[in-house]
């Protein structure tokens, strides 16, 4: 038995569990249904935290979804940040979505609550009528 704890990393007596080795970064994420936004790649989408900004074609519409991040300094901490998103054309450049909003961070530690990376994240559904909204009970399939 104690061979099977050791194999699987479980602890007794009190001792914890070894720290896992994921990475992870802090930042602001958007997803969203690629069939939301037309056609193949029928869109733009640009995502702008704090000055920094990143951008993507909408996608396929046959992918369930799709995500764009915008990466965080190290030790932004738990703090709120100004977030813009918007959703352009691709066949015409007309804007088809801009919103914006502030975002407050959310911390995260991926490998447990005693291990390092904490990294402070935000999520948003990109929206083809609502814009920024939450991605809480967002269908990821048609």
């Amino acid at each position: 038995m104690a061979l099977a704890a050791a194999l699987t990393g479980c602890s007794f007596l009190g001792q914890s569990l070894p720290c896992t080795l994921a990475d992870a970064d802090s930042g602001i994420s958007a997803v969203w249904r690629p069939a939301d936004f037309g056609g193949r790649d029928a869109a733009r989408i640009r995502l702008c935290v704090d000055g920094t900004c990143e951008e993507q074609m909408s996608g396929s519409p046959d992918d369930p979804f799709a995500s764009l991040s915008v990466q965080l300094p190290d030790g932004v901490g738990a703090s709120t940040v100004p977030v813009r998103l918007t959703v352009t054309s691709a066949k015409s450049g007309d804007t088809v979505v801009e919103d914006s909003t502030r975002a407050r961070l959310t911390e995260q530690r991926p490998n447990g609550n005693s291990c390092p990376p904490t990294v402070w994240t935000a999520t948003f559904r990109a929206h083809p009528d609502k814009g920024l909204t939450s991605p809480k009970g967002m269908k990821l399939q048609g």
